[in-house]
């Protein structure tokens, strides 16, 4: 009698740590970012090969001609990095012009100019046909000055990037991240995308070679790119450190409580 006594209260005590093991283990879902069930990928992404302006963009454009002096108020005054007098010997770099919320830049002598939505070639010739009012046989060379791409989740190095070529693919785009760590699921990466200030979103396989012509395959400005952890990272966050010692303890109960069953 004694003897089923203490059984039946160890048997007790080894399920209470059972439950207190399982119940360590985070969920899934406190791992997994953009999850709802609800959430469908966006059918109205654009696809869009060309870069296109928005809002918020900061642009360099650059007027030149046969005519230094005729172009000269067409120019922003170039400005040193460190923001003191212009020296021969400084370091110069070209000022910007801001898409304002309303998609238009002030520009010197041709005033307010709308470029949100236009890509390069559009906004090129809008400026030139406006100059030709000016000066003859313009040249206009517009860049975009801080095209950058996100790439978070299951990526060695996530960060922000800033790309220089105003053209960047998925592959670079990852490879900049460092590329995948071992953990992350190669056929569920999310691209998000901002479409008119609204975020739309899409799911790519990376397993398949058919995502080099996607035309989701070349990413715009303000990209972000969610690489998801599979299921063995997620039972590895989900472990508790602790584990191991109620692992332990479970161990050495099981063996108390067979030695008194016997």
């Amino acid at each position: 009698m004694i003897l089923n006594i203490k059984s039946n209260r160890s048997i007790k005590l080894f399920y209470l740590i059972m439950i207190v093991l399982i119940s360590s283990c985070a969920p899934r879902e406190e791992i997994i970012y953009f999850q709802d069930k609800i959430a469908t990928p966006s059918d109205d992404i654009i696809y869009a090969p060309d870069l296109i302006y928005k809002t918020g963009d900061m642009l360099t454009i650059d007027i030149s001609g046969p005519d230094p002096e005729a172009i000269r108020p067409f120019n922003l005054p170039a400005v040193s990095y460190s923001g003191s007098a212009i020296s021969a010997q400084g370091a110069l770099k070209m000022q910007t012009y801001l898409i304002k919320n309303d998609g238009t830049i002030e520009f010197p002598v041709l005033g307010t100019l709308k470029l949100e939505g236009l890509n390069s070639i559009q906004a090129t010739e809008m400026i030139k046909l406006k100059l030709s009012e000016y000066l003859k046989n313009p040249i206009v060379n517009i860049r975009l000055a801080n095209f950058t791409i996100s790439v978070i989740g299951e990526v060695n190095k996530p960060g922000t990037f800033t790309i220089d070529d105003e053209r960047v693919s998925l592959t670079e785009a990852i490879a900049l991240a460092g590329d995948l760590t071992i953990y992350g699921r190669r056929d569920n990466v999310f691209l998000i995308r901002d479409i008119n200030g609204k975020k739309q979103y899409k799911k790519l396989d990376l397993t398949s070679i058919r995502i080099l012509n996607s035309p989701l395959y070349y990413l715009t400005q303000n990209d972000v790119i969610y690489v998801e952890p599979n299921n063995a990272k997620v039972r590895q966050s989900s472990f508790n450190p602790n584990n191991g010692v109620l692992i332990s303890a479970i161990a050495t109960l099981a063996t108390i409580v067979a030695i008194l069953i016997k």
